[in-house]
């Protein structure tokens, strides 16, 4: 029998944006199901990550200008209703920016706070830079774990010796369920977990299903 004591925290840096995240972060609440492990999640932002670079296409660029807004009010969220509301908050935004396919707008955003039950009011964060110096303090917590040449999502977890390790990703399509996820987390952490290893990788050829 697992005991509370027993549970490992998974910390989960995301930025609501990303649609291969999104997949991630919803593969981690069906390995909640099934290994002693607790999602504690983070704000990361790919516009911070992003910011001042010129050799980005003109449709990543656009995407960029619009992911400050998601990322400021999920901050402004944490501050005023503690980080416990990131999670949820996170679920209505993933919900209705990639299973939906809603734009990335003031609406959207209110109506993701009224899901979550959160005061709309706090939409208002997407305005302003009031909040941006938490976000990026946020971001910069997770970044360092694994470098700048990665995005998000980043995971970090304690390993089969104890030891914390970080890494980013897994990148996945579908989002595995069942034995299938429980399969993949055992061997994610394993390999994040060996001295020395850095990459596995190879050429996506589907995008992201959000069945």
């Amino acid at each position: 029998m697992t005991t509370a004591d027993s549970r490992k925290i998974a910390d989960f840096w995301f930025d609501p944006i990303c649609p291969w995240a999104w997949m991630t972060s919803r593969w981690m609440l069906e390995v909640e199901q099934l290994r002693p492990v607790d999602t504690r999640f983070h704000v990361m932002s790919l516009s911070v990550l992003n910011e001042n670079r010129e050799d980005l296409p003109e449709k990543y660029q656009e995407l960029m200008a619009a992911g400050w807004g998601p990322v400021r009010v999920l901050i402004a969220a944490a501050q005023a209703h503690g980080d416990k509301v990131l999670g949820p908050l996170y679920t209505e935004l993933g919900t209705r920016f990639h299973n939906q396919g809603l734009p990335k707008t003031r609406e959207t955003v209110v109506a993701a706070l009224e899901a979550a039950g959160l005061p709309v009011e706090l939409a208002d964060a997407m305005d302003t830079d009031a909040y941006d110096d938490a976000l990026r303090a946020s971001h910069r917590e997770g970044i360092s774990l694994v470098g700048e040449d990665v995005g998000t999502p980043v995971i970090a977890v304690d390993g089969p010796d104890g030891d914390r390790v970080a890494f980013f990703g897994p990148v996945v399509t579908p989002t595995p369920r069942g034995d299938a996820a429980a399969r993949l987390w055992d061997g994610t952490v394993l390999v994040a977990s060996t001295p020395g290893f850095y990459e596995i990788k190879r050429t996506r050829t589907k995008g992201p299903s959000f069945e």
